[in-house]
């Protein structure tokens, strides 16, 4: 899988953008620059002669990769839908009861009973299981 760049062409009569392969997702669109996703077993057939020359194969550096990701409505998707899998199970006020117990017992403020412990445990592990799809999700748009 890859990840390309290119510039849209707009003007106020016309908008030529990638002609994309079946699976290509555009990703977002960053500092005048839209990012697209491109399945490993696709590739680019010929574009308009407005953007052709915009077109490049991505690197992403951790600063490229955060800003799409705060740009992108897919990353946004995915981050909704992991609070919506925590909340199923998890309500806010379950999530800073735990955050609580967490926190006062490594700064050696609280002392958690066995029963705490064994819900903080599940929650912990409810939470990286979350984080794991989450990151799955991400990964399998090339972020």
């Amino acid at each position: 899988m890859t990840i390309i760049a290119y510039r849209k062409h707009i003007t106020r009569d016309i908008t030529r953008e990638l002609r994309g392969p079946e699976g290509c997702i555009e990703l977002a669109t960053v500092d005048g620059v839209t990012y697209v996703f491109l399945p490993a077993s696709a590739t680019l057939g010929e574009q308009p002669a407005e953007i052709a020359d915009s077109i490049t194969e991505v690197t992403l550096d951790a600063v490229t990769r955060s800003a799409i990701k705060a740009a992108s409505p897919h990353c946004r998707l995915i981050a909704d839908r992991m609070q919506q899998r925590i909340r199923e199970r998890y309500s806010l006020d379950d999530e800073m009861y735990f955050n609580r117990i967490g926190s006062a017992a490594a700064l050696d403020l609280y002392q958690p009973t066995a029963d705490e412990l064994h819900d903080l445990s599940a929650f912990n592990a409810h939470i990286d299981d979350v984080r794991d799809w989450g990151r799955q999700q991400r990964a399998a748009l090339g972020l």
